[in-house]
């Protein structure tokens, strides 16, 4: 049986509203070890990558649910951070899991007992909390707590300034643009922090999501096993490159993995490239490391550039040996002009979803257990796709 589950932020009139406390049996629980290696990381063969670079030294921030740093995988790779939900000064806290997804995929260790890793095993994660909900198929009934717009927009400017992240991963998506954000987003970008965001989980029909559609922002598309666009993926001038969503194999809170999908679990494979590109290239700006990594992609359907897979489907081998060629014209949405602003209002009443939460295996009755206690807020994750088997 499968089971939807999405992380959840909202807005709460401008206000950062403390949490109470959280039972532990409402939250995600361990999973399983999985001992064989999976298929996204058969392709990205992070061995490979290792004689080439790790990450070391590069700081990942993950704008999201928390990190559950108790994960043996995650042991000394996560920084305290920031929880924005409870004005607090550590970070590593996730109930509902998708942060510490989202970190393991970037900064995993390699462990003995099975094939799971992340890319950049070498890279530390700063965990900025500002999620922490559960929705069943994309209802977004707002069962935890939730951030406002301004807490959101202070988790980019805090980490790219005070926490001096180098890349900042943020595996949330807004239907509607917020200034605060937008704002936020620019000045890490001016800055020189190299900024991945999910393109969301609506679909055809889901239109420019946000802050993917921000200029200087990668937006991250998924495909599936064989490198085809999920059906999920949102596409639109937001999408820049397309990586591996489906079947995804991740790290659960506490120990184990969990297989998930969604665009929130491709992103994490772009910005791990990039911690590893930050390592092997010092002394390229993050326009040049972006470049590179846009002109090494794999070639996919629709041309140059598509709206479904962006310059084409994430190659970190190439991407670290190559020499890129000419920047063909339209490769490079990233630093295209503005989009269209919308006014915060706009983007209170329209919600923020979590781009992927595609695959946080709460079980069902549980997930029922938050869902009832909470009220409809803003942060939604995209659209009922981020799925978990069960």
């Amino acid at each position: 049986m499968r089971f939807v589950a999405v992380v959840v932020a909202g807005v709460l009139g401008g206000v950062v509203v403390p949490a109470g406390p959280v039972r532990a049996a409402q939250c995600l629980g361990p999973g399983q070890v999985v001992a064989g290696v999976p298929a996204e990381l058969k392709a990205y063969a992070p061995s490979r990558l290792a004689g080439l670079a790790t990450g070391a030294g590069v700081r990942v921030a993950v704008i999201d649910s928390g990190v559950d740093a108790r994960n043996p995988q995650l042991k000394g790779q996560v920084l305290a951070g920031r929880d924005l939900l409870h004005n607090a000064a550590d970070g590593r806290r996730d109930c509902v899991g998708h942060g510490t997804a989202v970190a393991g995929i970037i900064a995993g260790l390699p462990d003995a007992r099975s094939g799971v890793q992340g890319l950049a095993p070498g890279a530390t994660i700063i965990p900025v909390r500002v999620s922490e909900d559960t929705d069943l198929d994309g209802r977004s009934p707002g069962g935890g707590r939730q951030s406002s717009a301004a807490a959101f927009a202070q988790a980019i400017t805090w980490a790219a300034g005070t926490a001096r992240a180098d890349v900042i991963n943020i595996s949330l998506v807004m239907p509607s643009e917020d200034t605060q954000v937008r704002a936020a987003i620019a000045e890490a970008v001016e800055g020189g922090v190299v900024v991945v965001a999910a393109a969301g989980n609506g679909g055809a029909t889901g239109g420019v999501a946000f802050p993917a559609g921000y200029p200087g922002v990668i937006g991250v598309g998924a495909v599936t096993g064989d490198g085809t666009i999920a059906d999920y993926s949102q596409p639109g001038p937001h999408v820049d490159i397309a990586a591996f969503g489906d079947g995804v194999t991740v790290l659960a809170p506490l120990r184990g993995h969990r297989p998930v999908q969604g665009t929130s679990f491709a992103a994490p494979f772009v910005s791990a490239t990039v911690a590893l590109l930050r390592e092997r290239f010092p002394r390229e700006s993050a326009s040049q490391l972006t470049q590179r990594l846009l002109r090494s992609a794999d070639p996919a359907p629709g041309g140059i550039r598509s709206s479904q897979y962006g310059a084409g489907v994430l190659n970190p081998y190439r991407a670290l040996t190559e020499e890129a060629g000419p920047v063909a014209a339209g490769v490079s949405r990233v630093s295209a002009a503005p989009v269209a602003a919308a006014g915060g209002g706009e983007w209170a009443r329209a919600g923020v979803f979590a781009a992927g939460g595609a695959g946080l295996a709460v079980l069902a009755g549980l997930v029922a257990a938050v869902v009832a206690r909470g009220r409809r807020r803003g942060w939604q994750a995209a659209h009922g796709h981020d799925q978990m088997p069960g």
